[in-house]
C-alpha cells in the first residue's frame, strides 16, 4: 500500500510539473496543390528526436520539447524570450490519405506532407436480365 501511495504522489507531481510547463503553439504556413497539402511548423529549439506528430482520430497532433540549456555553473538571471514546448493539433478530412502522412524536421522547420486522397474511377459492369 505504501509503495501505491508513493507512486501516486509521484504521479500527481508530475501532473504539476506538466501543468506549470509552458506550451506555445508553432506558427504554420499551409500549401496546397492538386495532389497534397504541405504544412510547415515553426519549431525553434526542438531537434529531430524530440518531434512528435501523432494522429488519432482524424486529429493530427504536433508536439516538440525543447530543452533550454543553461551554461554549467549559471543560472538564469534575466530573461525575454520564452522558451517552452510546442503544441497545435488539427482535424483532418477524408480528402487526406492518413496512411501516407510524412514528416521531417530541419533547422527548427517541421515539414509535413499531408497527400490527398486519389479519386479513383471505377467502370460498373451493366448487365442484362
Amino acid at each position: 500500500m505504501a509503495a501505491l501511495m508513493k507512486k501516486e504522489q509521484e504521479n500527481q507531481q508530475v501532473e504539476k510539473a506538466e501543468k506549470a510547463k509552458r506550451y506555445y503553439t508553432p506558427p504554420v504556413d499551409i500549401y496546397e496543390n492538386n495532389n497534397e497539402y504541405i504544412l510547415y511548423a515553426e519549431i525553434p529549439g526542438a531537434s529531430e528526436n524530440d518531434v512528435e506528430v501523432t494522429l488519432e482520430k482524424n486529429t493530427l497532433t504536433i508536439t516538440a520539447k525543447v530543452n533550454q540549456e543553461v551554461p554549467e555553473g549559471y543560472r538564469l538571471f534575466y530573461s525575454e524570450y520564452g522558451i517552452g514546448d510546442y503544441k497545435r493539433s488539427f482535424e483532418l478530412t477524408n480528402e487526406i490519405d492518413q496512411d501516407k502522412i510524412e514528416a521531417v524536421v530541419k533547422n527548427g522547420v517541421l515539414k509535413l506532407r499531408l497527400p490527398k486522397v486519389q479519386p479513383s474511377v471505377k467502370k460498373i459492369q451493366v448487365k442484362t436480365i
